[in-house]
């Protein structure tokens, strides 16, 4: 297996844009790209153009007549049929409306989520991060909460197909990963694990530590809700116990792991009171589960994220610097250390950001006061986890 860690964009991911007043915006790629090379954390080597998915693997997950609806739906005018059909296939609500170029750009990011698996599971790479991924709510037969092609999935489903490898799926969105654990609910060899915001306030409302898996594959869906206003201690202690026990008990062949960002204080959408200390903590975990269980083997995807200038650039700049194993990586896992952001970053982008940007990797400690009920949150998030641990 090649030493390296290669990070993969498709230019078509960016044309992924609801609308202009849409929370899921595209630019947070490039905000994201450019704070990594403004900090000199990645170079050309480093770098690899997907290509766009066939029919065929969008298959692997999505019905035939639901791929069918998404291009016509793509069409600049789509047909009045297809319009009046669109709600059938969840394409004309609030959160995922159809617009022009839907299916070229959801299959270009399903395309850089395989690609990424091909060159882990091929042993190109060690790890591969494709940052415009991780659109996990979509099911076979319909769009949901953002997502039209659940590439996550479908870069599972490859992957067994191909290589018939075990995978551990880990999502640390603050929405529960639905779509990709109804995917494998039934399949003993995905194991899917999420951490999120409880769906008894939250999207999608599922995510329950009693939803365990069907079948055979009962005991392979594992989930930690955790209460809203949870902080960073509480959420890492769940975190940490939970997964690392997932992994030692199911052993996969490989990890794939979904790195939303939207369960940070400053998220709109979601009620969680964490700080950008617990997406330094945990690509580090993760990446340390990968070299202990599954070879190294590590495929890292985005997700959510809806504080576009101050959260998701730093949250996912960290997972590739923890990837990659940059020199700041290191420094940034010490608890007390920060270091300031690049000077070109923030002049490039000060200007246009709605909010002043943060000045410095990590959020500062002073600027965090705790929860009121804080004891009681984190009491009820350490019963959650114990549940969860126990049923392992």
């Amino acid at each position: 297996m090649a030493d390296k860690s290669v990070y993969i964009h498709h230019p078509e991911a960016g044309r992924y844009k609801f609308n202009k007043d849409h929370p899921f915006d595209p630019i947070r790629l490039a905000l994201t790209q450019d704070l990594l090379e403004a900090a000199d954390a990645i170079d050309a080597s480093q770098y690899m153009a997907s290509e766009t998915a066939s029919e065929e693997l969008i298959k692997l997950v999505h019905r035939a007549d639901y791929i069918d609806a998404v291009r016509e739906l793509s069409r600049d005018t789509p047909a009045p049929e297809a319009v009046k059909r669109a709600a059938q296939y969840g394409l004309d609500s609030e959160d995922t409306p159809f617009f022009p170029g839907m299916h070229e750009a959801a299959s270009a990011i399903v395309g850089g989520s395989v690609l990424a698996a091909d060159l882990v599971m091929r042993g190109e790479a060690k790890h591969a991060y494709h940052m415009a991924g991780g659109l996990h709510h979509a099911f076979p037969e319909r769009g949901s909460g953002f997502c039209v092609y659940n590439d996550a999935a479908i870069a599972i489903a490859h992957i067994r197909k191909q290589y018939g490898a075990r995978v551990l799926y880990i999502d640390t969105d603050v929405h529960h990963g639905d779509g990709v654990q109804w995917t494998f609910y039934a399949d003993p060899d995905v194991c899917t694990y999420s951490i999120h915001e409880t769906g008894k306030f939250l999207f999608p409302g599922t995510g329950f530590v009693h939803e365990r898996g069907i079948d055979a594959g009962y005991g392979t869906s594992i989930n930690v809700p955790v209460d809203p206003y949870t902080e960073d201690e509480s959420w890492l202690a769940c975190f940490s116990e939970t997964v690392a026990k997932a992994a030692e008990v199911f052993k996969p062949d490989v990890i794939v792991s979904q790195h939303g960002c939207d369960a940070h204080a400053y998220d709109p959408l979601s009620h969680i009171h964490c700080s950008m200390r617990i997406y330094q903590a945990m690509p580090a975990i993760i990446h340390q589960l990968a070299h202990t269980y599954a070879a190294g083997r590590w495929i890292a995807i985005g997700g959510g994220g809806y504080d576009l200038w101050r959260v998701v650039p730093r949250a996912w700049a960290l997972v590739w610097l923890e990837m990659s194993d940059h020199p700041l990586a290191a420094v940034l896992r010490d608890s007390d250390a920060n270091e300031p952001l690049p000077a070109k970053w923030l002049a490039k982008w000060s200007q246009q950001s709605s909010d002043p940007l943060p000045t410095h990797w990590m959020d500062n400690s002073k600027d965090w006061q705790p929860m009121p009920r804080r004891q009681e949150i984190e009491a009820r998030n350490k019963a959650t986890a114990e549940l969860a641990l126990s049923q392992l």
